[in-house]
């Protein structure tokens, strides 16, 4: 039985699908203006653990959204689109910066061993059921016009608390939270469509009933989730930040539109701090894949990391953490390498491997608890009472779910090198075919001054840390 904390009653509760056939589950997505960094990763890794540890029980649609227009720099619905922003940074169409920034967004999240979702819903594409979903809120009376755009009244939907409690909505005064404009009735009031600027025109605009404009971030993944997985999902999740807000806003919208419950299971994941604080795009803490690459970690070792947290717990980034990570991995797959070759990678199911698959997945059916789970698999390595063949059994069953190449015949590299560390290398490869030595010696040289040690194997050059 897979157990989930749900925010919404603020409690672990036992996960009871709607459709045993069909699990829905719906992800906020990136927007895609700049490059994603690992905090917003460290969310993705864990719905990618949600996603296995359901699958290994029932079927799953997984639907996760790209935000590719309407998410507003700031929560009080003014200031400029986000993917505008981007586009004149960097002097591009705002079409070209969602293009490349996606891209690269999926290339993260495949480096990271995340399951791709089953349905991909880019905002832009879905303009026509956000606006049909507007038309319903302003036929039932949920909506105000002002002069920059159409807004949802949240005072006329009596559970707007719902996922937050009554006491923080309560305690928002004008300013507080946004600055109360004139033409607002409710601090709480959100943009349902906004306007295109009369003295400008924008890169991303459609006409509607209402005028020229693009929808708001929050409509926008209530129609796609209610497109794709109908008026009630079994699961939404995405970071503890969109709690207040983008969440709150999303039932209020759904549940008034269709007067049903709008989600069963609200999951959420917490951040990844640095000791200054949380990691952000605005703030300049600004950490990417790419970024740990260059200093030469793999992006597995990242998960690893994220592995060793509970979702539900704020995770302290250092790059001594990230070496603890690397190193831990690199052992667990020499562990996983050996078990292979002693077990001619040959899997024996039996009594003993099921009790330890068993505790496993019994780990991570309790709320997601991977680092339970990772210390049951270092356990089972480990056990002097399991055969080399019963061991290989029991990774099946871990990798499936932690996904960190246990089970590879050849193992990755340890390291994924920084650029200089690889032209250096090139260099020192072509001085040694060309029977250099003395070139070869002083790149050796260079590249240990990097912090790496080379060696000549008859595979090749092979590098560690040193």
């Amino acid at each position: 039985m897979i157990r989930l904390y749900n925010t919404a009653s603020r409690r672990k509760e036992d996960f009871t699908p709607q459709r045993k056939e069909n699990v829905t589950m719906y992800c906020c997505g990136p927007t895609v203006y700049n490059f994603a960094h690992i905090g917003n990763l460290r969310t993705y890794i864990f719905e990618d653990l949600l996603s296995r540890t359901i699958r290994a029980e029932y079927p799953l649609t997984h639907v996760m959204n790209v935000t590719d227009v309407g998410h507003l720099v700031s929560d009080a619905d003014d200031g400029e689109d986000k993917m505008e922003l981007g586009a004149a940074r960097e002097g591009k169409s705002a079409w070209d910066i969602a293009k490349f920034y996606e891209q690269k967004f999926w290339q993260d999240y495949d480096a990271l061993h995340c399951t791709r979702p089953t349905i991909v819903s880019r905002a832009t594409e879905h303009i026509a059921p956000m606006i049909e979903l507007v038309k319903t809120l302003e036929e039932k009376g949920y909506t105000y016009r002002t002069s920059d755009g159409i807004y949802y009244d949240t005072s006329k939907f009596d559970r707007y608390d719902a996922l937050v409690g009554h006491a923080h909505i309560s305690g928002l005064q004008g300013g507080a939270r946004v600055e109360m404009s004139d033409e607002k009735r409710n601090p709480t009031d959100f943009a349902l469509w906004k306007f295109s600027p009369k003295d400008k025109k924008r890169q991303m605009e459609w006409d509607s009933p209402w005028g020229v404009g693009f929808p708001g971030w929050h409509i926008e993944c209530s129609a796609m989730a209610m497109k794709y997985l109908g008026n009630t999902l079994d699961i939404h999740c995405g970071g503890i930040d969109h709690v207040t807000i983008h969440h709150t806003n999303e039932i209020a919208q759904s549940e008034a539109a269709t007067g049903r419950k709008y989600v069963n299971y609200w999951i959420h994941g917490e951040f990844l701090i640095l000791r200054s604080g949380k990691m952000s795009k605005s703030g300049g803490t600004f950490i990417t894949v790419d970024v740990l690459r260059e200093k030469g970690y793999e992006p597995l070792a990242y998960r690893y990391l994220c592995l060793g947290a509970h979702y539900r717990t704020q995770l302290e980034f250092s790059y001594e953490s990230m070496d603890s990570a690397a190193k831990s991995l690199k052992n667990l797959r020499a562990l996983a390498a050996q078990i292979g070759q002693e077990s001619a990678r040959t899997a024996q199911e039996t009594e003993n491997s099921r009790a330890w698959k068993t505790k496993f997945m019994q780990a991570m059916q309790d709320d997601l608890n991977a680092p339970k789970a990772l210390a049951v698999t270092w356990e089972a390595v480990r056990c002097g009472e399991l055969s080399a063949a019963e061991k290989w059994d029991f990774l099946q069953t871990a990798e499936a779910i932690l996904s960190l190449d246990l089970l590879k015949e050849e193992q990755p590299a340890q390291l994924a090198l920084p650029t200089e560390v690889l032209a250096l290398l090139e260099q020192r490869a072509a001085a040694r075919q060309a029977k250099d030595w003395k070139k070869s010696d002083e790149l050796r040289d260079a590249i240990a001054q990097k912090g790496y040690v080379v060696k000549d194997t008859p595979q090749g050059q092979q590098t560690e840390k040193k």
